[in-house]
């Protein structure tokens, strides 16, 4: 075949990086300060050893893939409220949501969803609606799968009203080698449904409150999908 033999029927450059796209999904920006040092760290070591080098680079792959943000469906039907993170169900019970957000409401059901180190570590907004408070709460570092990391490890909290009125509170908990949350929104702006808000390095846990007398989808050790599974049907 020479240089001007056209390309096989149904290739092309622009279609084959446009399957890379869809393929290998971006980096949330949160992470490309860490992935930048450990390129960097790459570098050095590969100036003096190659092993040590190569090492490096797989470690600067793997960061990059552990910020990923992949592309989501979210469902659109009313009065759910959707994962928040990828991960796996830890536990569904009653209790009282974060007191730093001042809210006049009770008890609530809570979902908690552990994320280990190879999940998508972005979360995403559970309803659409308005964000109604936010509020960071410095704390311990436990491994996030024990229940009393809920109550002592570093959070950041969010409350949301939906469009239907019902209040919900989302909640970023760090975990045994997680020392940094991102929060990218605030009181008074608008909540969408699925759309990434943030970002917790490292093992982790998310924790979602729903009303009471909301209907429960998932069960304690089920995987769930950040933006796409439905936690829950909304009542109270």
């Amino acid at each position: 075949m020479n240089a001007n033999s056209p390309e096989p029927a149904g290739f092309s450059a622009s279609h084959f990086l446009d399957l890379a796209r869809k393929t290998v999904p971006p980096m949330h920006p949160g992470g490309r300060p860490i992935v930048a040092g450990f390129a960097v760290g790459a570098l050095v070591l590969r100036l003096i050893n190659r092993r040590l080098g190569f090492l490096g680079f797989v470690a600067t792959a793997w960061a990059a893939w552990f910020f990923r943000e992949p592309a989501r469906v979210t469902p659109t039907r009313p009065n759910i409220a959707v994962a928040a993170a990828d991960g796996t169900v830890a536990d569904v019970l009653e209790a009282e949501p974060p007191a730093e957000l001042g809210l006049p409401f009770g008890r609530m059901l809570r979902i908690s969803t552990f994320l280990n180190i190879f999940d998508v570590h972005v979360q995403r907004l559970p309803a659409t609606g308005e964000i109604t408070a936010a509020h960071y709460r410095p704390g311990k570092f436990l491994s996030a799968d024990l229940d009393k990391a809920s109550e002592d490890n570093e959070r950041n909290s969010l409350a949301i009203r939906t469009e239907d009125g019902k209040d919900l509170v989302v909640v970023q908990i760090a975990g045994l080698v997680a020392r940094r949350i991102v929060c990218e929104v605030k009181a008074g702006e608008p909540a969408v449904a699925g759309r990434t808000y943030g970002l917790i390095r490292f093992g982790s846990r998310v924790d979602l409150y729903v009303p009471l007398g909301s209907k429960v989808l998932v069960e304690p050790g089920q995987r769930t999908i950040g933006g796409e599974t439905v936690l829950a049907e909304l009542g109270g």
